[in-house]
């Protein structure tokens, strides 16, 4: 599509949106953009105002994450792009397809400090994939298509895009660009062989599942050959839901708080498959998880090159999508051996680790009591959300998720992630029921976005764990100086007042029986709503409590 009308920057930009398939916007407004928002009054793409920057890059990368598709946010200059910092480090970490367009100061006063002037490319220039300021209005077409091909090729992740003020409403002539669509690499007849080898000699293999570059019907055809030929299958800490919880050949999560017999089982096996990830520090167990592999066949498949050998020397290294090997798997590899008994004891440990039945507490509140609770009720395709903090344990281990698009939670361990990525969830799947789990201090991080859920009628469900504390911090601290607390208690509001002040549903949940009389009330409500469930310190993690860790520190 091309034009020769006349129109301001702030239209070309959001025309060029358009062209990618940009339906979706989050934001937090600023004078320094004005143009592209009144563009983008005249245009059927919804916009989603936020109330804080960090939310809005949040719910920007939620949205891409469950869409495949770039996410999109917009926000003001120094201040509003610093808070957005939070978001694009996710992105990356995550590998997430996201742009973010930031306001910029005038051309002419760039280079003297002025008002909340910022360096893009420096600031941002570690944690994208490309940073760049858009200085001459004719290129807007060129780079915007470059952000997206860039966001969306190899491994994705974050793209800035600097607009200075004085660009967007400056008038041009200029061609649109044409659509944009990744460019993806296939493995060679050479590397197919290769892989059905070391497939067919292995004994105990492993699949292990991660990554960002998967779509519903790759995991659909990968779930239907693993099963085919009786693999295990692992996946990469908060990657639970490329393979559902339920599927026979489902072996476990790699990540913080590893089952120790799957830990044990990785170790045991002689093929390691890395679909689609990075394996990166948290899933590696610090980058100890292949050592001493001299017994083991390791194959690596993903879509940056780049990414291949650079911490692991793997014996097949694959240049593609998870996506396109797993929809292929089937047509290019012939693998006659299945592992039948191989496959039993790695399932039977993770259905014996997720037992809600195995971990007790002293307390009237047992979160694993309220996730088994939970799954009774929830419907297999309802998105569960969280971000960081020692009460995601729980959920990783006890909830078995549904398949695809069912979690979203940063590999970044960002706190403040679960309302926002709620949010953008429910937003983009308002038929799906929406549950976020934060601690007290997770939520308080982005609390003020469920102002955002109100606004727009967003019925999620928040539920806090609430023991007054940064649990986390607080383990690793009584670990290592015990009895020595600092910095990490917290006085906290009554979490279901502050969802009524809102509009929203709010009810306070002291022990396990009150929990499903308060969520079928907050479910028939309508509303957002907030859970507050009161949990004593002393129930630190499924694995550990207070007195524990005190005991075992002397």
């Amino acid at each position: 599509m091309s034009t020769q009308t006349q129109r301001s920057g702030g239209q070309i930009l959001v025309q060029q949106l358009r062209n990618q398939g940009v339906r979706q916007v989050y934001c937090v407004p600023g004078e320094s953009y004005l143009a592209v928002l009144d563009a983008l009054y005249d245009t059927d793409i919804n916009i989603t105002v936020c109330r804080q920057e960090g939310g809005a890059a949040m719910m920007a990368e939620a949205a891409a994450k469950l869409s495949g598709e770039v996410g999109i946010c917009m926000v003001t200059r120094a201040p509003g792009a610093t808070n957005a910092y939070a978001g694009v480090h996710i992105a990356k970490q995550d590998s997430t397809p996201m742009i973010l367009f930031v306001g910029q100061v005038a051309r002419d006063t760039k280079g003297r400090e002025a008002f909340q002037e910022m360096d893009y490319a420096s600031v941002f220039g570690s944690q994208t994939k490309w940073a760049v300021e858009i200085d001459c209005i004719e290129r807007i077409p060129e780079i915007v298509h470059r952000a997206f091909h860039t966001a969306l090729s190899g491994r994705p992740g974050p793209v800035v895009v600097a607009l200075p003020e004085d660009m967007l409403t400056e008038m041009a002539a200029v061609a649109d660009a044409p659509p944009c669509h990744a460019t993806e690499m296939a493995p060679t007849a050479t590397q197919w062989q290769q892989l059905e080898s070391v497939l067919n000699q292995a004994q105990r293999p492993l699949f292990i599942l991660g990554g960002s570059t998967w779509q519903a019907d790759a995991t659909a055809a990968f779930a239907d050959w693993a099963a085919a030929h009786q693999v295990p299958v692992a996946v990469e800490f908060r990657r639970q839901m490329l393979l559902s919880a339920h599927h026979p050949c489902y072996v476990g999560d790699i990540g913080l708080g590893l089952n120790p017999k799957l830990l044990a089982y990785v170790q045991q096996a002689d093929c390691i498959v890395l679909l689609g990830g990075r394996l990166p520090e948290v899933p590696s167990q610090n980058y100890t998880l292949l050592n001493g592999r001299a017994a083991k066949k390791v194959v690596h498949i993903h879509p940056d090159v780049l990414e291949l050998h650079r911490v692991y020397a793997a014996d097949v290294a694959i240049n593609t999508t998870a996506a396109y090997l797993a929809n292929a798997l089937a047509a290019h590899t012939q693998v006659k051996t299945h592992h039948a008994d191989w496959l039993a004891q790695g399932r039977q440990n993770y259905l014996a680790w997720s037992d809600t039945g195995a971990v007790q507490v002293s307390g009237k509140m047992n979160p694993a009591n309220i996730i088994r609770t939970l799954q009774t009720q929830l419907a297999a395709d309802a998105i569960i959300t969280n971000g960081a903090g020692n009460y995601a344990a729980w959920l990783h281990r006890f909830y078995r998720y549904g398949g695809f698009g069912t979690q979203l939670a940063p590999t970044s361990g960002s706190m403040g992630y679960g309302l926002p990525a709620a949010v953008a969830a429910k937003n983009q799947h308002p038929e799906r029921e929406v549950i976020c789990f934060a601690g007290d201090g997770c939520f308080m991080m982005h609390g003020q976005e469920f102002a955002t859920a109100v606004q727009y009628q967003l019925p999620i469900m928040v539920i806090i764990f609430d023991n007054s504390m940064y649990g986390t911090i607080r383990m690793h601290q009584e670990r290592h100086y015990p009895l020595r607390e600092c910095a990490t208690a917290l006085h906290n509001p009554d979490f279901a007042a502050y969802a009524q002040a809102f509009g929203g549903f709010g009810a306070r949940i002291e022990s396990d029986q009150d929990f499903l009389p308060a969520y079928l009330a907050a479910k028939a409500s309508g509303k957002p709503a907030i859970l507050h469930c009161i949990l004593e310190q002393e129930t630190l993690s499924p694995t550990t409590t207070l007195s524990q860790l005190r005991a075992a520190a002397g």
